[in-house]
């Protein structure tokens, strides 16, 4: 491949621009635990694996010609968006000044992760996109498309570390009572309008 590294170029400037896994993974990184925030990604990177894979067989094809399809996937998605969005604005903070931070199960958030990932059809378009640009047909499409899978996924890993990391130097700020409700009202908010976005969306 000889247009390696502007693939990279692209997926991280894909994957750096702030989307619904950005916002979990800065929400994990400010309120709770380092394993339960890397689960969350790593539930991220194996959503877009799963997608990746999708787009590799006819499933991936179906949902971009049938527009029944495409739609049920969509409005599921975003169902889902909202779910969460209306979740994390109905959070209950504490009313005392005690840090700490809301841990939940590991394979709670690593299922938050890949749900917010997989149920995203824009992201079966996308990856539809952009791969035919970086594989060359003469050569070998498995391997093209195994090697294309796993750098977007450890791009995502490697860029959303870095998003949490600098999360968490504003963690015992934010994680004042009153900073912690903004926090959970914001975060809802930008997932409900992802997921409004979403079903609004045309294909």
């Amino acid at each position: 491949m000889e247009n390696y590294l502007m693939y990279v170029v692209v997926a991280a400037l894909t994957i750096v621009s702030a989307g619904p896994g950005v916002i979990l993974t800065i929400n994990n990184a400010i309120q709770r635990s380092a394993a339960n925030t890397f689960s969350a990604m790593l539930g991220i990177a194996s959503g877009v694996f799963a997608v990746s894979v999708l787009c590799a067989t006819s499933i991936g094809v179906i949902l971009t010609a049938s527009a029944v399809a495409f739609t049920a996937v969509k409005l599921i998605g975003a169902a889902y968006l909202i779910y969460l969005g209306i979740k994390m604005w109905r959070t209950q903070t504490p009313l005392n000044t005690h840090i700490e931070l809301q841990n939940k199960s590991n394979i709670k958030c690593y299922t938050e992760g890949l749900g917010i990932t997989i149920s995203n059809p824009k992201a079966i378009l996308f990856f539809m996109s952009l791969f035919p640009q970086f594989i060359e047909p003469q050569a070998s499409y498995t391997s093209q498309f195994i090697t294309l899978s796993l750098t977007f996924c450890c791009l995502v890993l490697i860029i959303h570390s870095a998003y949490a990391l600098v999360a968490s130097f504003a963690r015992n700020k934010l994680l004042q009572p009153k900073a912690r409700k903004v926090l959970n009202q914001i975060s809802g908010s930008i997932f409900m309008c992802f997921g409004v976005g979403l079903a609004a969306s045309s294909k």
